[in-house]
């Protein structure tokens, strides 16, 4: 039973997949403006029914990746000593995940990113995914703060993280040259709280 769950799942990830790159892909030839879902579902050979099953619109289907890797950044969190200060955990976390998702020198996603950088039409649901995340993020770090005032100073910290990040990745995608993992050092050692907060 539990193989057939796990093949199931497996199933259904590779279409989430098949339909995240048939939407990058489409929307980086054509515009996300022009793209349809049953053109993204036709692209990755499913109906649109099934589209639906995955994704809630073609906005959502674009920026999967990018709420996968902030998912995968959270677990990455999670795994980090308790004790470590909340700055020093998501710098290390953050440089684990540059090193499993960006390492490769492929610029396939790179161009695609580029392309699709600042589109008016995308901003809106950038935003809300990464105001979904950061409050999940600001809940882990929460708890590696003290005081009547950690609620408050997670959420600073979770926002101004996220922000670094997302400043971080579009500097890289503008500046190719220089290797992912040392801007995102770089941005994140500038973005650095006071000690206590760290």
């Amino acid at each position: 039973m539990e193989e057939t769950a796990g093949l199931r799942e497996r199933k259904k990830a590779a279409t989430r997949l098949a339909l995240h790159e048939a939407a990058l892909r489409l929307a980086a030839e054509q515009g996300p403006d022009r793209v349809t879902v049953e053109a993204i579902a036709d692209a990755a050979n499913v109906s649109r029914r099934t589209f639906s099953n995955y994704f809630s619109s073609k906005e959502e289907a674009l920026f999967h990746g990018d709420t996968m890797r902030l998912r995968r950044l959270l677990e990455l969190l999670r795994a980090q000593p308790t004790g470590e200060p909340p700055w020093t955990a998501l710098s290390r976390a953050t440089l684990q995940l540059v090193a499993e998702v960006y390492d490769d020198p492929a610029l396939a996603w790179l161009n695609r990113r580029r392309q699709l950088q600042g589109h008016p039409g995308l901003i809106a649901h950038q935003v809300a995914a990464y105001a979904a995340i950061e409050r999940e993020l600001a809940g882990e770090l929460a708890a590696r703060l003290t005081g009547p005032d950690r609620a408050l100073r997670a959420r600073v910290l979770a926002a101004t993280f996220l922000a670094t990040l997302r400043i971080a990745t579009q500097h890289w995608i503008e500046h190719p040259e220089t290797p992912m993992v040392d801007t995102i050092r770089t941005a994140l050692a500038h973005a650095a709280p006071a000690p206590a907060d760290r």
